[in-house]
């Protein structure tokens, strides 16, 4: 049985406490359960003040079987920034622009820009999986989409980790398959009608949304929208084509994290759960989140369980 928590952002306190509300015990290698195996579904650095700690006692917990993990965007995020470009001597996968820097600078503060200790982070986020297709469930950071998996086949391997040789290739804004992992990673957007924007919660002006994916019937760019309730009431109404999303209809349940929700843990629907509740809030309003699955192939409104 597992046990699938949410987005961390370097809140390794606030983890410690989940582990042992569930039930988890730690002895010198670390935490475990004597019968259960937790699954991280990435975003484990950036924002928060115990990103260091974070992945000490995450790798940990997977070095010793204790965990499963899948990568999130902001690991993804942070090798792009750390590998050369092949084509543009100087520059990264992912530019050094003020935008960037100030999105990743608290793990950069944290970790050591370059150093050792920073290597060593690289290297392992590299070799977190991009997904996790397990008997009864599903893992993914954003998007479960089986177009974006075709297209990732041949880059990865049979852990659903990114060959060594390939992240110029899928780190490159442009590619068919930066495209896909952004999709796995961050979500399925569409375009907004031309002339319409917003702005996200770092105040960057946006002009894709993300969408409720899982859901295969239409509707308007307000209803499929995946955003604050503030931010989406002001979108328009215009009918979004049918056929746009890509629709869940699977027996497995998918979990995934990444998108800020707030207030009580609930079902996206009866086979997505969304886990990621803001840690980086103060309490009461930010949770650290987890699902304690049991074996359901609908998701369980029962089964949440946060600090």
């Amino acid at each position: 049985m597992y046990d699938i928590i949410g987005d961390i952002h370097g809140h390794a306190s606030r983890l410690e406490q989940l582990l042992e509300r569930m039930g988890y015990e730690r002895d010198a290698d670390g935490w475990q359960h004597p019968d259960r195996q937790a699954i991280f579904v990435g975003d484990f650095i950036d924002r928060g003040p115990e990103q260091v700690e974070t992945y000490r006692l995450v790798r940990s917990m997977i070095d010793r079987g204790a965990a499963l993990a899948v990568m999130g965007n902001h690991e993804f995020n942070a090798v792009a920034f750390k590998t050369p470009h092949p084509e543009q001597p100087g520059e990264r996968l992912r530019r050094h622009s003020d935008k960037n820097r100030n999105q990743h600078v608290a793990f950069l503060d944290q970790v050591g820009e370059d150093s050792a200790l920073h290597d060593e982070m690289i290297a392992w986020f590299r070799t977190l999986p991009l997904y996790l297709d397990l008997d009864g469930l599903r893992v993914v950071h954003a998007c479960w989409h089986d177009a974006s998996f075709e297209t990732l086949k041949p880059l990865l391997d049979h852990r659903q980790c990114l060959h060594a040789d390939v992240w110029s290739d899928a780190a490159r804004k442009g590619t068919d398959a930066y495209n896909a992992a952004e999709t796995l990673l961050k979500g399925f957007e569409i375009p907004l009608p031309r002339g319409e924007s917003f702005l996200d919660k770092q105040g960057n002006e946006r002009r894709h949304i993300r969408t409720r994916w899982w859901e295969q019937h239409g509707g308007t760019v307000r209803s499929v929208a995946l955003m604050d309730d503030a931010t989406r009431e002001a979108l328009s109404e215009e009918r979004v084509p049918s056929g746009i999303l890509p629709g869940y209809t699977d027996d497995k349940p998918v979990f995934v994290g990444h998108y800020w929700l707030r207030g009580t843990p609930e079902p996206m629907s009866d086979r997505v759960a969304c886990l990621d509740y803001t840690v980086t809030e103060p309490a009461p309003e930010g949770k650290l989140t987890a699902y304690r699955w049991a074996g359901e192939s609908t998701v369980n409104n029962n089964a949440f369980i946060w600090v």
